[in-house]
């Protein structure tokens, strides 16, 4: 009887951990609109030198234009209840305008050429899984060890 307690204990906490809850999916919602954010701004930031990424910046965008709005819409609505539709609106403003002064001095680890090549990547998959990975392993301080981009 104490095995099966304990094998039953351990099977929620299994699950508890591996259901994806509310606010995780917040948290990834708004990663993916960092990382759309952040490869804006920082193709503004190179577009005049020769690593000028604002075609791929383009080309990723419409790549992904369903699952970046998707996230903006549920990073939104998750707001609404805190603030109201309106104010949901200005709050959702507030976090972007924040994001895009983060990058603007540019990316904490990353020139114009590797986030040219890293845009052009990502341009090239149309996995919306792929955004979330991205953007896990971009939007650090500092590289991930053994990262995909990291090697760059």
């Amino acid at each position: 009887m104490h095995f099966t307690k304990k094998l039953g204990v351990a099977s929620i906490a299994a699950a508890l951990v591996l259901t994806p809850t509310a606010a995780s999916a917040t948290s990834q919602d708004e990663q993916v609109r960092r990382l759309d954010i952040m490869l804006m701004v920082t193709s503004l930031r190179c577009r005049m030198g020769a690593d000028d990424f604002q075609p791929h910046y383009r080309k990723f965008s419409a790549t992904h234009i369903t699952a970046l709005n998707s996230a903006a819409r549920r990073l939104e609505g998750g707001l609404v209840a805190a603030h109201g539709k309106k104010g949901a609106k200005r709050a959702l403003d507030r976090i972007s305008v924040g994001m895009a002064n983060e990058y603007g001095q540019g990316h904490p680890w990353l020139g114009c050429a590797e986030l040219k090549e890293i845009t052009e990547d990502l341009s090239k998959n149309s996995d919306p899984a792929v955004l979330a990975q991205a953007a896990d392993e971009l939007l650090g301080p500092a590289p991930r060890s053994g990262g995909l981009w990291a090697r760059r």
